[in-house]
């Protein structure tokens, strides 16, 4: 790797140790803010939104995984570009879904609630760990350092995978508690 390459992975390691803790800290505080539209009592419509755009976000990875292995590298770039779009598009929708509306409680009982907050806080917990993930594999690919890419996109694909399809999961469990 040249110097400048290294130089480069440098200043990105510093960008994704930032992020990494930027990103969750943000969204903890902003749990905390309320803010009120005039004349709107909350945003409902996005949860269906963003539990649609985590389905596609887990669509898009799985194509993505085929397309490399068909040797389809510009392709498997452009789906994980969309894959990275649409779920920072998420995390702004969940946000001021979160900002503008309250929390709604999970209304189920017995074994359904025990499983309802295992995979929220998986889910919650795993989406914290996947954001360094994605950001590394990111650059390693960026950088054209392909085997180093690879390592890392073997634990990150089925973390992110299943934090999308989580998402999903979620949405379903608590959308009749709307």
């Amino acid at each position: 790797m040249t110097n400048t390459l290294a130089q480069k992975e440098k200043i990105y390691n510093r960008w994704i140790v930032a992020l990494s803790i930027l990103i969750p800290v943000a969204v903890a505080v902003l749990f905390t803010v309320k803010v009120e539209i005039p004349g709107v009592d909350r945003l409902g419509f996005l949860p269906p939104i963003y539990a649609t755009i985590n389905a596609l976000t887990a669509i898009i990875l799985v194509l993505a995984v085929i397309q490399i292995k068909k040797g389809n590298r510009k392709t498997h770039e452009n789906l994980m570009k969309l894959a990275i779009g649409l779920s920072a598009l998420f995390l702004v929708m969940y946000v001021i879904y979160h900002m503008t509306s309250s929390s709604t409680p999970f209304g189920g009982e017995g074994n359904i609630r025990t499983i309802y907050f295992f995979i929220l806080i998986s889910h919650i917990l795993l989406s914290i760990a996947v954001i360094p993930l994605v950001l590394i594999s990111f650059v390693r690919a960026l950088s054209q350092r392909f085997d180093k890419h690879k390592k890392i996109a073997k634990i990150t694909f089925p973390i992110w995978l299943y934090v999308a399809v989580t998402g999903v999961i979620v949405y379903i469990m608590i959308s009749p508690y709307y």
